[in-house]
């Protein structure tokens, strides 16, 4: 069905808005800047702010809605036969090379990081986030498995998947809050995406026997080096 001329204007204004309010914060930081002061920017009364969003952080988080289903996307569009780790796995690999926004590589988020971890209100409101969007997938994962009500594997499966997604996009950000230029962060990325989805795929349970997993690249080779030197001095 065609948008109609209303809903056309409704979503450009909604739009508009949330566009001015996110150059305010990202010019002055989040806790400095009031909602009037994004109304006059946006050309529209405060009230009319409010009735797109209903609070100053949802003005921040306006993709919200969209990045809570996000993980649930990703798990009903892959491939058949293709486990959920691995279309996580191939997600999270082309959102590296595309630096798509789904998964917080794009440019500027690491300003948008910087954002946040400056007000409390955001940090709580991307917890929240991140609650809602483990809570759609287990949802999303219980009903493809059947689950019964009692099973924690759907939300244990989520937890585990998100938080190796949401760690690993923690571990670009550090670097690039520190100084490093994307072309500098990205093989190291890369290279600790594919460890900790193998991690993911053969389980906790094979942790023990993975100790290359916490190994940089050329510390493996060092350390049989190493051994080497050892047993010649012997």
């Amino acid at each position: 069905m065609a948008e109609g001329l209303r809903e056309r204007k409704k979503r450009e204004t909604r739009q508009r808005i949330a566009d001015m309010a996110m150059g305010l914060f990202m010019a002055r930081g989040f806790d400095n800047v009031t909602v009037a002061e994004v109304a006059r920017a946006a050309d529209v009364s405060v009230n009319t702010v409010f009735n797109y969003f209903t609070t100053k952080e949802d003005l921040f988080a306006d993709r919200h809605d969209v990045a809570v289903d996000l993980p649930v996307r990703v798990l009903r569009e892959r491939a058949r036969g293709e486990s959920a780790v691995a279309a996580f796995r191939r997600d999270f690999l082309d959102a590296i090379g595309t630096r798509d926004w789904r998964h917080g590589l794009n440019p500027g988020a690491d300003v948008f990081a910087r954002i946040v971890d400056d007000s409390p209100s955001l940090v709580a409101r991307m917890r929240v986030l991140q609650e809602e969007r483990e809570t759609a997938l287990a949802r999303a994962l219980a009903d493809e498995l059947d689950a019964d009500p009692d099973d924690l594997t759907p939300r244990l499966a989520a937890a585990h998947i998100l938080t190796t997604t949401r760690a690993l996009t923690d571990y670009a950000l550090r670097r690039q809050l520190a100084g490093e230029p994307w072309e500098s962060v990205e093989p190291g990325l890369r290279a600790a995406a594919e460890r900790a989805f193998e991690l993911l795929e053969r389980g906790l349970g094979a942790l023990g026997e993975l100790g290359e997993l916490g190994e940089g690249p050329g510390e493996q080779g060092e350390g049989q080096d190493h051994d080497r030197e050892a047993k010649s001095q012997a």
